[in-house]
């Protein structure tokens, strides 16, 4: 009997140690983290508008650039989203953000490219909705603007490539910028600061499922 006592005493030192060591070394490791993060913050003193790419053909590129857009109404900011493609279904971002006295929102209203098959009628489309985003990135009062899947505009050939990236590198200085879509191209890439690229390993689609209130639109 008081072998097995003595066993499990044993092996309730063992475990008591373990944790102990292991509780040690994760504390080293989050001091080391701690004074690292605090290092690259120090080193950051730049104060600027950022132009964030989202690209990539994974889902959530839009919903990562309203989620900014929510963030920054939070922060009491003036905003302008112009959306390409888009704008013949309900939409649930402009449902939430069109009527706010925050944010100027536009939809070019179209519907997608392989829905209009009128190239001529998308390059009028898209060249009237430019004018939005034009007016938006040339006014010091907007602080975040959002250019919901810009980059199918450059791809098609819509839009003049060096008038927009142009228009985005001479903005205010203070302005944030996202762009959205698939296939940003490297010029567009090149001037950013931030990008980001989702990847698509599944998606339900592909499986036959439907697209989803509030998940997809």
């Amino acid at each position: 009997m008081n072998s097995r006592n003595d066993q499990h005493n044993i092996e309730k030192e063992k475990l008591v140690s373990n944790t102990e060591e292991r509780n040690a070394r994760h504390k080293k490791a989050m001091q080391r983290k701690k004074e690292y993060i605090d290092g690259r913050i120090a080193e950051a003193t730049i104060d600027k508008g950022l132009l964030v790419v989202l690209t990539g053909n994974g889902k959530g590129k839009s919903s990562s650039a309203f989620g900014m857009l929510a963030r920054s109404v939070g922060h009491g900011l003036r905003c302008g989203v112009v959306q390409f493609i888009k704008g013949q279904w309900e939409c649930g971002e402009q449902m939430l953000f069109a009527d706010h006295p925050l944010v100027e929102f536009y939809v070019m209203n179209t519907g997608f490219t392989w829905e209009t098959q009128d190239r001529d009628k998308d390059i009028e489309a898209a060249v009237a909705t430019w004018k939005k985003a034009a007016a938006l990135l040339s006014n010091p009062e907007v602080k975040v603007v959002i250019l919901d899947e810009l980059t199918y505009m450059l791809t098609y050939g819509y839009l003049d490539k060096e008038m927009v990236l142009s228009a985005l590198e001479n903005r205010p200085a203070d302005q944030h910028v996202i762009v959205t879509g698939r296939n940003a191209s490297k010029e567009l890439i090149e001037l950013a600061d931030t990008v980001t690229e989702l990847n698509e390993n599944k998606h339900a689609f592909y499986d036959g499922v439907k697209v989803q209130k509030g998940i997809d639109y």
